[in-house]
């Protein structure tokens, strides 16, 4: 009796492939590859990174970063927002941030689309918060909520008027209602 042998794929092997649309991640020897993006997520990622940067990049305090490749530890993981404090940004000589940033966020925000696994994009979250990440979101647009996690704290759930934590020194006052009203938009007459 013969058992086949598979090979397994390491970190440094997986980020030498090319990208795929959408993006895949490395979680434990597996490549996994995430939904596309739908109106409701995309308009949700985009307000969140413009309020965000819109708070903290004049003054060089943060910059959220939209699908930012994060590769550390043994993953290799496409948060929907990726925000990393100014002063751990890779800048290069040039002064532009890197290509690959081999460091975990500062603070990392998913947003669960229907066709997700809800605990894997929560254990990316936990694995962030186990390599120095100060502060996870997971939105849910179904039932408008936004479960957050911190290092060595249960998750707590934020829904309506419940004021959402940020990162320190970010000057910006955000609840669920907020980051919820945004998928509002107006029609045009």
């Amino acid at each position: 009796m013969t058992g086949a042998t598979s090979q397994v794929l390491t970190l440094e092997d997986f980020l030498k492939l090319p990208e795929t649309k959408p993006a895949s991640e490395y979680i434990s020897g597996e490549i996994i590859q995430k939904p596309m993006p739908k109106g409701k997520h995309s308009r949700l990622q985009l307000r969140l990174c413009n309020s965000i940067n819109d708070a903290a990049e004049s003054q060089k305090i943060a910059y959220a970063f939209p699908e930012l490749r994060c590769s550390f530890g043994v993953r290799s993981i496409v948060p929907d927002v990726a925000v990393f404090y100014w002063r751990r940004i890779p800048f290069d000589a040039d002064g532009e941030p890197p290509n690959d940033f081999l460091l975990c966020p500062d603070w990392t925000i998913e947003i669960l689309s229907p066709e997700q696994s809800c605990n894997r994009v929560i254990g990316n979250i936990l694995y962030c918060l186990q390599h120095g990440c100060q502060l996870g979101w997971l939105i849910d647009p179904q039932d408008r909520s936004i479960l957050v996690f911190r290092p060595g704290q249960q998750p707590e759930l934020f829904q309506g008027s419940d004021r959402l934590p940020i990162l320190q020194d970010i000057n910006l006052d955000i609840s669920a209602d907020l980051v919820f009203s945004w998928l509002k938009m107006e029609i045009q007459k």
